[in-house]
């Protein structure tokens, strides 16, 4: 990249651990302004992928679509195409406009392998969007937990899915609350994984590439999510690339969306979430690999009932 490849909240978590002119260095190599040829082909394997967008209150969530490989494609270096839209129930509704920010996170669990790209909505229509190219960077393997996702077509759904996920679907409708329910607890109390989009607070307003929208990948074993009360959740951050795309942008605008997705049932859990990010003391010592925490303060919840057309295998 040309342009400096991390914006100052994240220069400055970079600085906090002894970092900063290691990553100056290799950021601008890593952080590229299109996708290499690698990058393009694996997002056309995927059935699912994640997004992060940030509505007209400013709140970032995270987001995802599904469609047969290949509905996520890269008709060149420096744009990827959805054949997909969200549901009317989706917070990504809200941001399918031209020129607004979107983060993108391409993950295949069962490889454990990802791919991130965050850049601005380019084009849409009735049935697809383009997002031109801002960032693209790879991530490591670490703390992804594998299982396999598949997709699964109407036609499909109804010949393979038990009665109980069908009268699922039937008879429940999407929940908005403004703390977490019993059954949201259950989810996050036994998830393995979830989804954190994050922004910078002048996303959408430059173009500047560092400026955007991000949607990251957190793993842990079941359970690694603490649930302090019905509106307050403490995560461990474990070691990883030290980029702190995630916490740089915490660090300036504290506002945060999470995805919890049941293997189950299916149905997503959407938060937002404000986030504290907690360096040191007795509860950061009490928790074996963290190196720090982040508190989140659920501000409401949004529980959506198997909306994607995909099936989970089981934890490999």
């Amino acid at each position: 990249m040309t342009n400096e490849a991390f914006h100052l909240g994240e220069q400055a978590l970079q600085a906090r651990v002894g970092l900063r002119e290691r990553l100056a260095e290799i950021g601008p190599p890593i952080m590229r302004d299109e996708m290499p040829d690698p990058h393009r082909a694996f997002f056309a394997q995927l059935p699912f992928v994640m997004f992060g967008s940030v509505d007209a209150s400013g709140q970032p969530w995270a987001s995802v679509l599904a469609g047969p490989p290949g509905f996520a494609h890269a008709p060149d270096t420096r744009h990827l195409r959805v054949d997909s839209l969200p549901m009317g129930d989706d917070p990504l509704c809200d941001a399918l406009n031209v020129g607004a920010p979107i983060g993108v996170l391409g993950i295949e669990p069962h490889a454990r392998r990802r791919n991130r790209m965050n850049g601005w909505i380019d084009e849409v229509d009735a049935q697809s969007l383009s997002i031109a190219v801002g960032q693209s960077f790879g991530n490591c393997p670490k703390y992804i937990v594998r299982r396999q996702a598949s997709f699964a077509p109407a036609a499909e759904d109804a010949a393979v899915e038990s009665s109980v996920r069908t009268a699922h679907r039937a008879s429940t409708a999407a929940v908005r609350v403004d703390a977490l329910d019993h059954q949201a607890r259950l989810l996050i109390a036994s998830a393995d994984t979830f989804f954190i989009a994050t922004a910078h607070p002048r996303s959408g307003t430059d173009d500047q590439p560092s400026h955007g929208v991000d949607v990251s990948h957190r793993g842990g074993p079941a359970g690694f999510v603490r649930i302090d009360d019905h509106r307050v959740l403490t995560v461990p951050d474990y070691s990883g690339n030290r980029f702190f795309n995630t916490l740089g942008n915490l660090a300036l605008n504290p506002r945060a969306g999470l995805l919890f997705i049941d293997y189950d049932s299916g149905d997503l859990l959407q938060l937002a979430v404000t986030a504290e990010i907690v360096w040191t003391g007795p509860e950061v010592d009490a928790l074996p690999g963290a190196e720090r925490l982040v508190r989140l303060r659920v501000d409401r919840m949004l529980r959506r009932p198997a909306p994607l057309p995909l099936h989970w295998g089981r934890v490999q």
